[in-house]
């Protein structure tokens, strides 16, 4: 057999001669700073510069998926995803090589395609791996036997997390009726029988039929030199000959739906769905831009038809809705949560009756320009992230064409009442209609559901517009970011931190934190503290919540809040020249909320209906119970996790005069934090925040609380969720350290190569890559800056049956750290991808202002992150061991283990 596998491996290495005597990339369309290129093997390359942020993504793109999957074969691109880590003769590891380089990597399967990326600090030497990586793993991966036999059943762990959610096996189970021919009506996580059984062989014919050049789309974005550029991908995939197949197309068309179809899914559960799915062109066609709008129009919040008629109106907690882009014909899908299951007909009904109305009586030209503003807002602010955008483009290449991308906006933008009300007469009838219902227990009117015309002839002469502006580069150093950062303190008290950069699309970030109240005033306050700053932003003086739904949108704004014990926090994004109006509008509702009882009604329906969805959620209940038992507050007190039960009361019992109460006496302009960071002037913001939080204080006086330090016990708790496929592991201890200790950054090195290196560490390799029993595994090392007091968690999930394998496993692979130690190549690796991922964090805005936000709390600078990568970067393995033998005893690990164990 060790014979076969390294023959095998010479074969596969020399599948790709070294070099292959090919022509230069011929360049084939720029659009808005996107050049596309195809070289003379198929391969499609997009190259997108952008020189703000220095990092550069790889994104490698296979045009296939679940759509693609013949009999038997159910779940095959999927699991060929998760094959595709397991090594190459030339990369035998790919996680580890990832991590070792602090690259965010991931790869993702969907019905049109797959695609593999990793964002890295940018530098000719990463942008050359990545490429190589993705050349080398696309037609040289191993597809190993042995490596099947183990992620076989870390793929079936997948496919058993998802059977935990009532409402994601009611869509497939609605999706999979909706068609009855075409391969969308299968999961793309694949059928249980053949992730099981599947032949190597089979799988391997399947890799060898669809990962092949021209049947790819490379993408490279961010800060990288294009012609340096184009020679390694000439070098390293035009080496690649094209292949003498000729690729299988999909042909299958669903036919015209000839009546309702009718599910219901009866599970343990507690809150009720209502959804319905119609049958809507695909993604390409000329009218999807008016069906996506008329999604919005139904479901969002708080403007959205179904919205009003059900959740203001208490019939359901919530409502969502949104369509299915794809290569064929798709779905739009909108869905309720009914607490009452009695009531689902009566709902049903209503949500049918709201729906299908819109035939008949039209939009107005004011909810089709609300709902175009929004998306056009969100597609705007998106723009800011090359890595994502990047990413994104494989969704709109999986359709036909990356130049959909643009064609979609162009369309959007011309979308009209009259188109919608046309879409909504001809696609949402009873006989083009799938319902479904979970319950915790005349004439046929065929619609035929147009194909896209031919997408090459769409989009072969389209210029799209003028490009995004680009932002400025800036060093993820500590020392640097603080260097170009204003730290400064208004008169209320506020303290402020302004990081002024040239962004992409000219975005700028505000986070505002506020402090109010001590641990014997906020005593019983839990649930008024969570809810103020989102019922703040519910309604002011000058606008009601549609009215400032509809400003934010406006203004290409997003405003979000939040609150816990004791911290109202509120995060606003927009655009530079945006900013000041921005700003007012933030005014008015830290300053003058009206927080109206109606809202407060819905918001209390919201979070019960949440909180009643994951009674019986195996990972929420051990999350939840491991939380109580590592931090045994006492009742009442807003440092304490409640339970599921108590939450349900607490948010029950919650009165609009509690939280009159909280803003009226309690929440002030003297203690908190502001950062902003992006574009912006300076003098502006200032002034504006001067204006914002002046004269703004409350009786109540605010003093800091503390985290208390308890030593517990070890144990192992376990908690019976009936009828769930998948177990929770949870484990953790409390370490009485506080940040600024010597042996921190030793223990965030020794987590980092026990769990916290994902796939890539001891726990990844032993329980996910040799053992195959969980998706996913990981550990964490958390401390206090302010108070002496850290946290050591271990989470994974897995089959119920292998719950005490995993339970063992981690046992031994801690108890082995502890005894046999590490070597110097582990602690060198981990020290390079723990810092270089560090470095590749600090690249985002959003990290940078919420580091700015700590120092400004804890009275630091950046100059603690330098300080803490240079200590780490001088750490020993004497130095490791020693702070993970001193904090960390297995005999006191506490262990919460929660699922179907029958």
């Amino acid at each position: 057999m060790r014979t076969k596998l390294v023959t095998l491996a010479l074969l596969s290495a020399l599948l790709v001669p070294p070099a292959m005597t090919q022509g230069a990339p011929k360049k084939v369309v720029t659009i808005e700073g996107i050049t596309e290129y195809q070289l003379e093997n198929g391969l499609q390359v997009l190259l997108f510069p952008d020189q703000s942020r220095p990092t550069v993504t790889v994104n490698l793109t296979i045009f296939v998926g679940s759509r693609h999957e013949g009999y038997g074969e159910a779940g095959m691109a999927h699991l060929l995803e998760h094959m595709l880590f397991k090594g190459t003769p030339t990369h035998p590891d790919v996680p580890k090589v990832l991590q070792d380089r602090g690259a965010q990597f991931n790869g993702t399967t969907w019905v049109d395609r797959t695609n593999y990326y990793e964002t890295l600090p940018a530098s000719d030497e990463n942008l050359e791996f990545a490429i190589a990586l993705e050349a080398d793993r696309m037609v040289n991966s191993f597809i190993k036997a042995e490596d099947l036999a183990s992620e076989m059943t870390v793929v079936r762990n997948e496919f058993e997390r998802g059977e935990n959610s009532p409402t994601r096996v009611l869509m497939q189970r609605m999706t999979a009726a909706a068609y009855e021919w075409h391969n969308y009506g299968r999961s793309t996580i694949g059928n249980r029988s053949d992730i099981e059984r599947v032949p190597v062989p089979k799988l391997r014919s399947f890799y060898r039929r669809h990962y092949q050049p021209d049947n790819a789309m490379l993408v490279v974005a961010g800060k990288f030199d294009e012609k340096k550029a184009l020679e390694m991908i000439q070098k390293h995939f035009g080496s690649i000959p094209r292949p003498d197949r000729q690729i299988d197309r999909t042909y299958t068309e669903e036919p015209a739906q000839d009546g309702e179809r009718l599910v219901s899914l009866r599970r343990v559960g507690d809150v009720g769905l209502v959804g319905v799915a119609y049958h809507i062109p695909a993604g390409a066609h000329q009218e999807f831009a008016a069906v996506d709008v008329l999604s919005y129009i139904l479901a969002t919040e708080p403007a959205g038809r179904l919205y009003k008629s059900l959740v203001e109106t208490k019939k359901a907690a919530a409502v969502y809705g949104f369509t299915f882009a794809w290569h064929d014909p798709g779905l739009l899908f909108v869905a309720t949560e009914v607490r009452d299951a009695s009531t689902l007909e009566s709902v049903r009904d209503a949500l049918l009756k709201e729906i299908e109305s819109i035939g008949q009586d039209g939009v107005s030209e004011e909810e089709v320009d609300r709902v175009k503003t929004q998306i056009l807002k969100a597609r705007e602010l998106a723009q800011s992230n090359t890595s994502r955008l990047a990413i994104g483009l494989s969704e709109w290449a999986g359709q036909g064409d990356w130049r959909l991308y643009f064609l979609y906006r162009d369309r959007i933008e011309k979308v009209t009442a009259e188109d919608v009300q046309h879409v909504a007469k001809k696609y949402l009838t009873r006989n083009n209609r799938t319902v479904g219902m979970f319950i915790p227990t005349q004439e046929a009117e065929r619609v035929a559901i147009p194909l896209a015309s031919n997408v090459s002839d769409m989009v072969k002469d389209y210029q799209g517009r003028k490009a995004v502006a680009q932002g400025e580069q800036i060093d993820p150093n500590p020392l640097a970011i603080e260097k170009r950062t204003t730290r400064l303190e208004l008169p209320s008290g506020l303290k402020v931190a302004l990081l002024p950069k040239k962004t992409r699309g000219e975005a700028v970030l505000v986070k505002v934190t506020l402090r109010y109240g001590k641990a014997e005033t906020l005593k019983d306050k839990d649930a008024p503290c969570a809810l103020l700053p989102k019922l703040m932003a519910r309604g002011t003086k000058q606008f009601t919540y549609q009215q400032l739904s509809d400003e934010l949108d406006k203004q290409s704004a997003t405003l979000s809040s939040s609150g816990a014990g004791g911290v109202a926090t509120f995060a606003v994004k927009t655009k530079r020249a945006n900013l000041p109006r921005v700003l007012e509008i933030l005014k008015q509702v830290l300053r003058e909320p009206t927080l109206p009882a109606t809202e407060l009604e819905v918001m209390r329906r919201e979070q019960l209906a949440s909180l009643e969805s994951v009674q019986s959620d195996p990972q929420y209940q051990a999350s939840s119970r491991m939380s109580q038992i590592l931090r045994p507050y006492p009742v009442g007190d807003v440092r304490r996790s409640t339970s599921v039960s108590e939450s349900i009361e607490l948010f029950q019992a919650v009165k609009l005069a509690d939280i009159r109460n909280l803003y009226d006496n309690f929440l002030n302009g003297q203690h908190g934090e502001i950062t902003v960071v992006g574009d912006f002037d300076a003098t502006e913001v200032t002034q504006a925040l001067n204006t914002l939080f002046d004269d703004w204080s409350r009786p109540e006086p605010y003093a800091r609380m503390e985290s208390l330090f308890f030593k517990v016990k070890g144990q192992h708790v376990t908690i019976k969720t009936p009828d769930k496929a998948n177990a929770t592991y949870y484990s953790g201890l409390n370490v009485a350290m506080s940040d600024d200790n010597p042996d921190y950054p030793a223990m965030l090195i020794g987590n980092f190569i026990l769990g916290g290196g994902s796939l890539s560490s001891r726990l990844g390799n032993r329980v996910r890559q040799k053992d195959g029993l969980s998706y996913g595994i990981r550990s964490s090392f958390r401390a206090s800056a302010l108070d002496k007091t850290a946290r050591f968690t271990i989470a994974a999930i897995s089959n119920p049956e292998n719950s005490p394998k995993v339970v063992a496993a981690v046992l031994e692979e801690l108890e082995l750290l502890l005894d046999k130690g590490i070597t110097d190549e582990e602690l060198a690796r981990a020290k390079q991808g723990f810092l270089q991922s560090q470095q590749v964090a600090r690249t985002s805005d959003g990290t940078i202002g919420t580091l700015l936000s700590q120092t400004l709390y804890t009275g630091r600078t950046m100059a603690y992150y330098a300080k803490r990568d240079k200590m780490i970067g001088e750490l020993t393995k004497d130095q490791v061991m020693a702070a993970l033998r001193k904090y960390l005893d297995p005999q006191k690990l506490v262990v919460v283990t929660a699922g179907d164990f029958k």
